[in-house]
């Protein structure tokens, strides 16, 4: 593969993306979009892309009923930093899902109590692969694959429950 230096701006009037290549197949798979807008994701259970969310900003409205965020096959680079876009705390969950325990979080998430103390709550680093905000408000959550297994997890969450990390 071939690297290219520039000195100076470089300009694009759509957007940048970062991809990998597989070297046994050729296969390009995108990793990472830059340039995009905001996407506000829907009230409903939804499942990202690398092509679509990765590198975007992406927010988490009002929402009726539990929801389920469930993450693609990690591919190293990819990140996902979600923040809350309503107007008041929720009284239902967001659950980020890796869909597999072998895919589990690294990290942890800090909690801000909105009726009692403060603290934060860690993955068990072999096996979380869940992510639940329990009546949530205030949030911003970021998740970066580390590798083409797991998840990188940080950032923080207010609400009355304190977030927690478990299995399948």
């Amino acid at each position: 593969m071939s690297k290219t230096t520039f000195s100076g701006p470089v300009r694009s009037e759509d957007t940048f993306k970062t991809v990998s290549k597989a070297a046994s197949t050729g296969t390009i798979t995108e990793v990472i979009t830059l340039g995009d807008g905001p996407v506000t994701l829907g009230d409903e259970d939804k499942t990202l892309t690398n092509a679509t969310h990765s590198g975007r900003l992406l927010v988490i409205p009002a929402i009726t009923s539990n929801r389920t965020i469930t993450l693609p096959s990690p591919v190293a680079g990819a990140h996902f930093k979600f923040i809350y876009g309503g107007a008041a705390e929720e009284a239902q969950n967001i659950i980020f899902d890796t869909g597999a325990n072998a895919n589990y979080f690294i990290g942890g998430v800090a909690h801000i109590q909105s009726d009692a103390d403060s603290g934060s709550v860690y993955a068990d680093g072999n096996s979380n692969s869940k992510l639940t905000l329990t009546d949530f408000g205030t949030t911003e959550i970021n998740i970066l694959a580390k590798d083409s297994t797991n998840w990188l997890v940080w950032g923080w969450s207010e609400g009355a429950d304190a977030p927690a990390f478990g299995d399948q």
